[in-house]
């Protein structure tokens, strides 16, 4: 309780300070980031800042970019890196070290780097079309399943290396399946493209664009979140009873998202402030209904259909595995799979 008090105080002192820094706080983010307009305009309330925000593509496009402009950045605020992607965002050396006053309330499990301040988790799970599925063919259980030519040209997959919900689902592939035996994650994926596997650029293709259970695609499966089906019952115009879309539990992926200020900032208290602002009650409470992943605050209130707190993570990797071995993996995905 001491040091959070005395953090807070020092986050206090910043204030007057920020006048000699025009008030603005300008943050980059992937195209999925979202948060109601009433809660931006709190933040702005408060601190007198405005807040711009600057969307890039998916994870993985802002993070290359941000890595080609280090130490002279387009923002203040980097939104969007996530433990698949932290490392090179690490070793790029894009962040300023930054403790938030607020750490004390996250669980020890999302506090991966002090360099960058979780914000959101999620569950990169398989989704389905539950209208494709019935009495002749049942939906698939098990990664395996995907391998199955009962399943043929019906899954899409995002390229893992743009986007991070596709690298999620490749490291989950390679949790599973291992790089050493008989039957290896490589192995897998030659199953995968010999089953005319589809590869969208990014999540917001493959979900809006390539899926049946979400627009006008043909393909009945894809990689998305397990809380994807609650988004399309809430999202829904003219409101729907029920959800046309299930999860597959098997082979799903924890991703943490964090943000982060970026080395070079013009506004580096500003960002500060913005951070503290990000793990405020206020915010984390916004993110269920507006990104549709969790809160890393436990004690954030969630709406009623938005379900419970998934109670454990599914089998993953190691930052530092991710971190050892994530271009080769990417390479010998590209050879497996893009050949």
């Amino acid at each position: 309780m001491k040091r959070l008090i005395a953090a807070m105080a020092a986050l206090a002192m910043l204030m007057p300070s920020c006048t000699a820094e025009e008030p603005v706080v300008a943050v980059v983010a992937h195209d999925f980031f979202a948060v109601s307009d009433e809660v931006i305009a709190l933040f702005t309330e408060q601190t007198g800042i405005e807040v711009r925000i600057l969307r890039g593509g998916d994870a993985g496009l802002i993070v290359n970019e941000a890595v080609l402009t280090a130490g002279n950045p387009v923002a203040d605020v980097l939104f969007g890196v996530d433990n698949t992607l932290l490392s090179r965002a690490l070793e790029a050396d894009l962040f300023v070290r930054y403790e938030s006053a607020l750490i004390p309330q996250i669980p020890d499990e999302f506090e991966l780097d002090p360099h960058v301040t979780p914000v959101d988790f999620g569950d990169v799970c398989l989704n389905y079309d539950k209208s494709a599925f019935g009495d002749e063919l049942a939906a698939p259980a098990t990664l395996e399943d995907l391998a199955d030519p009962r399943y043929r040209g019906m899954l899409v997959v995002e390229d893992p290396s743009i986007s991070s919900p596709g690298l999620a689902f490749m490291l989950a592939t390679i949790a599973r399946f291992g790089e050493s035996g008989e039957y290896t994650w490589r192995d897998y994926w030659a199953d995968l493209r010999a089953n005319d596997v589809a590869i969208a650029p990014d999540w917001g293709t493959a979900y809006y664009g390539m899926f049946s259970g979400a627009g006008d695609g043909d393909r009945p499966i894809v990689v998305s979140y397990a809380t994807s089906p609650a988004a399309e019952v809430i999202g829904a115009e003219p409101p729907i009873p029920e959800t046309s879309t299930a999860v597959i539990r098997d082979g799903c992926f924890r991703q943490i998202e964090f943000a982060g200020i970026l080395r070079g900032a013009k506004h580096p208290q500003n960002a500060e402030l913005f951070l503290e602002f990000m793990l405020s009650i206020e915010f984390q409470e916004d993110v269920p209904g507006n990104m549709f992943v969790y809160p890393v605050r436990t004690d954030a209130e969630l709406p009623a259909w938005f379900g419970d707190r998934p109670s454990e993570a599914p089998p993953g990797l190691s930052p530092e595995e991710i971190e050892a071995n994530r271009d080769r993996w990417l390479t010998e995905w590209a050879d497996v799979v893009l050949r």
